[in-house]
């Protein structure tokens, strides 16, 4: 929500939400080819976004958590361009896009927020490229752990433990890594002092470490 708002407009924006909407786990909000009409505010669990490869795999393209917002990709040609998968029990704010806009011309500083979500959503979408397209399997793995850490904490949750919602073979997807090399690199984080893995739950012991992988200090 931006911040600075009159009670008027809080109230405006409020009567935005169309509805709240339950999503059971392994079902989906929207799918691919979808007419867009709403995005959604995720007040609870967690989603990916998927779509499918030439040869016909699921290829994971992104995770959604609670405060994030989604359905974005179906802004450009009103059609939604992937899946969103809620990974856990979920339940998401649904507001009509054709309100957001209406409201967006009367309140500027929702105009601002909506372009800040898109911004994020296209900076992150930049991240992914440099992700699969340079780093090697170590480098991409910390990089997710991190990122997933970071936007966790920034929704009040702890900055070092972390219970997994997607499964390894997920990660692969989303990292362009085989499942064996998700869990080969998984067990050398614990080797290494870097991480302790028990089923889906993660603790960062050394978030120093986890960062070098990704930005290795220069020689001296």
């Amino acid at each position: 929500m931006p911040m600075g708002l009159t009670a008027a407009e809080l109230d405006l924006i409020d009567d935005m939400v169309a509805a709240r909407r339950k999503i059971k786990r392994g079902t989906t909000l929207f799918r691919n080819g979808e007419k867009f009409t709403s995005l959604y505010a995720i007040r609870t669990g967690f989603f990916k976004t998927r779509v499918a490869s030439e040869d016909g795999r699921d290829q994971v393209t992104g995770f959604q958590m609670a405060g994030e917002v989604i359905g974005l990709d179906g802004i450009v040609n009103d059609h939604h361009t992937c899946d969103a998968v809620a990974l856990e029990d979920a339940e998401v704010c649904v507001m009509p896009f054709d309100r957001i806009e209406e409201l967006s011309r009367e309140v500027n500083a929702l105009q601002r927020h909506v372009h800040k979500i898109m911004s994020r959503e296209i900076v992150r979408e930049h991240g992914v490229m440099l992700l699969l397209g340079s780093m090697r399997a170590e480098e991409r793995l910390a990089t997710f752990l991190l990122n997933l850490v970071q936007r966790l904490h920034a929704r009040g949750f702890s900055q070092s433990e972390l219970v997994l919602r997607m499964t390894r073979e997920e990660i692969g997807s989303f990292l362009g890594l085989k499942l064996e090399t998700v869990s080969r690199t998984f067990s050398r984080f614990v080797e290494e002092g870097i991480v302790e893995v028990k089923q889906r739950h993660v603790r960062i012991i050394n978030t120093d470490m986890l960062k070098d992988i990704v930005n290795p200090k220069a020689c001296n």
